[in-house]
């Protein structure tokens, strides 16, 4: 960029007629200073909540949890040889959603209360750093933990049905697509955490977040009962309910890729595109947010 600028300076000299461009230049320059300068904060940020996250041993216990159930799916399996492969899909990618799930509420809504508590955030904010690039920073680091969680298990899924495996069973890798759509819910569900950690308790952003886990799977049942509501008013609140709650149940694919099926392109990227959007609201959101938070 340096390089770009003396070299324009040099074809354009500094007169009155093509000072316009020498400004242009220099604002050009500055605005991919301040972008890199952001960026490096939030990668920074997002490293440390990662650090973080991996220290604490809740997640390593959930983790090996997890691989147990596999290895009990394995023995439970035996039980009907040709539902065996079925089994370790159902109880791995279940146990892969809920455990993920625990780890996207209970660490997601502690991510800004642990640094108003132990009193970091006044050091943190005295730096460069806004508060949008904070959020934004955790909410990076904490989905970076959960996919190496997330790889770690489905890694685990994978061995179990390598073990397992016999010729007429379908290919371990259509289990992935299923995979990617969790880890797509559970990037959306530590969005809504984040969201509310941003301006509650701790105990009350879990229990909200845990909720809209519930409903987001039942989502296609509020407008079915939004249609069949007596009254206007209830036709309306649980039509806005069906359309401001996330839709999970999109990336519900354990029962198909249990009995060897993979998700259609068209809905694998409807469904990532639809996370992507949803997700950069709520931050957008929490940002707001956060922004009008006072600290004391």
């Amino acid at each position: 960029m340096a390089k770009e600028i003396k070299e324009a300076t040099q074809e354009f000299p500094l007169t009155k007629g093509n000072h316009n461009q020498r400004a242009a230049i220099h604002a050009t320059d500055s605005h991919a200073l301040r972008r890199g300068t952001m960026l490096r904060r939030i990668a920074a940020i997002a490293r440390n909540a990662f650090r973080e996250a991996v220290r604490d041993r809740v997640l390593y216990n959930l983790v090996l949890f997890v691989l147990l159930l596999i290895v009990g799916a394995i023995f439970l399996g035996e039980l009907s040889d040709e539902q065996q492969s079925k089994i370790i899909k159902d109880m791995g990618l279940s146990a892969m959603l809920l455990f993920g799930a625990f780890i996207s509420i209970f660490v997601g809504v502690s991510l800004v209360y642990k640094e108003i508590e132990r009193r970091t955030i006044y050091a943190i904010f005295s730096k460069p750093v806004g508060r949008g690039e904070f959020l934004v920073g955790k909410y990076f680091g904490l989905c970076l933990t959960l996919l190496v969680n997330v790889i770690v298990m489905g890694i685990g899924v994978s061995l179990a049905l390598l073990f397992v495996k016999r010729p007429l069973d379908p290919p371990i890798i259509n289990i992935w697509p299923a995979i990617l759509l969790i880890y797509a819910e559970l990037m959306i569900l530590t969005a809504v955490a984040l969201l509310f950690s941003s301006f509650s308790s701790p105990a009350l952003s879990a229990l909200l977040t845990f909720f809209i886990f519930i409903i987001g799977h039942f989502s296609a049942d509020l407008k079915t009962f939004a249609a069949s509501m007596g009254t206007t008013s209830a036709r309306y609140l649980f039509g806005a309910l069906f359309y401001l709650l996330p839709n999970l149940a999109n990336y519900s694919y354990i029962t198909p890729a249990a009995h060897g099926q993979t998700p259609p392109l068209a809905l694998l990227f409807a469904s990532l595109g639809y996370a992507i959007v949803y997700i950069a609201v709520l931050l957008a959101a929490a940002t707001l947010i956060f922004n009008r938070r006072n600290f004391k």
